[in-house]
């Protein structure tokens, strides 16, 4: 059995910027990991079989992106090799992390890995891509400006900060976000210098804090502390925090039906530190 990080993201700043034929939204983006991660172990098996060695109640075998990402790379590579995969679950679903995008990246280099398989990091983006926008920026393992619906991808070195995240419980629907008839979806593109220089928002929180009050209200509570900031489409939010301690303070006073993590950015993954693809 082997065990690899699946770490977490932030979005430390996101505009959509148009909306394309095939309906995908193009975005301006940055991505940083944080410290909280999934770990997920890969057991060989005598068989053919990709099995799931955790359940979870809330997904399907067949909607879990782990299990659809070692099936993808199996049959793209031709491979008729069994595995176990199994999850240690810390990054909240739907909080806008992107756990299930960085658990796929991991299996698919863990596997061309385990597999022997070869395959570089440009080849492993694309077979990522097609189980979701954030999953190349997972397999190359770097903070990034993107843009697109999140493909392309310039490595960045924003400030690796302390955060303190916290997370209502209230799932986000992505999809029911981008249909949201009071999105903006025309925003004046910025550039990377502007981001660098302080501009940092989240386009979609309007909506979002609209549509889910129990968002709004933990944004409103996180203002005595710092300048709150939505991650993504999902429920997190993070303040910039001036050190680990001074977030571990406020946790102990966050309410209770709120998780809350105290978390680091970081500019190079886990994953890529364990694994080295080219």
């Amino acid at each position: 059995m082997i065990t690899y990080p699946a770490p977490a993201k932030l979005n430390l700043f996101l505009q959509i910027t148009g909306q394309r034929d095939d309906g995908y939204h193009e975005l301006q983006t940055v991505f940083q990991f944080i410290t909280l991660q999934d770990d997920i172990t890969f057991t060989p098996r005598q068989d053919d079989q990709i099995v799931r060695a955790t359940q979870w109640s809330d997904v399907t075998a067949e909607d879990d992106l782990a299990i659809r990402a070692a099936q993808l790379l199996a049959d793209h590579c031709g491979i008729q090799r069994g595995i176990a995969i199994g999850i240690e679950k810390r990054i909240p679903m739907g909080a806008g992390l992107g756990g299930g995008s960085s658990d796929a990246a991991t299996v698919l280099c863990a596997l061309n890995q385990i597999w022997e398989l070869g395959l570089g990091a440009d080849e492993l983006s694309t077979l990522g891509l097609s189980l979701g926008a954030d999953v190349p920026v997972f397999v190359r393992g770097h903070a990034a400006w993107a843009e697109g619906i999140g493909e392309f991808l310039t490595p960045l070195e924003p400030a690796e900060d302390n955060y303190l995240l916290v997370v209502p419980p209230v799932h986000v629907s992505t999809a029911d976000v981008f249909r949201h008839p009071a999105l903006t979806r025309n925003s004046t593109p910025i550039r990377i210098s502007d981001f660098l220089e302080g501009t940092a928002f989240n386009s979609l929180e309007t909506v979002v804090r609209k549509v889910y009050p129990d968002i709004d209200h933990c944004m409103k509570w996180l203002e005595k502390y710092g300048e709150p900031r939505l991650t993504g489409t999902g429920a997190g939010v993070f303040i910039k925090a001036e050190s680990a301690s001074t977030a571990r303070k406020i946790t102990e006073i966050t309410p209770k039906q709120w998780q809350s993590f105290v978390v680091k950015g970081l500019n190079t993954s886990p994953l890529s530190e364990q694994i080295e693809i080219d």
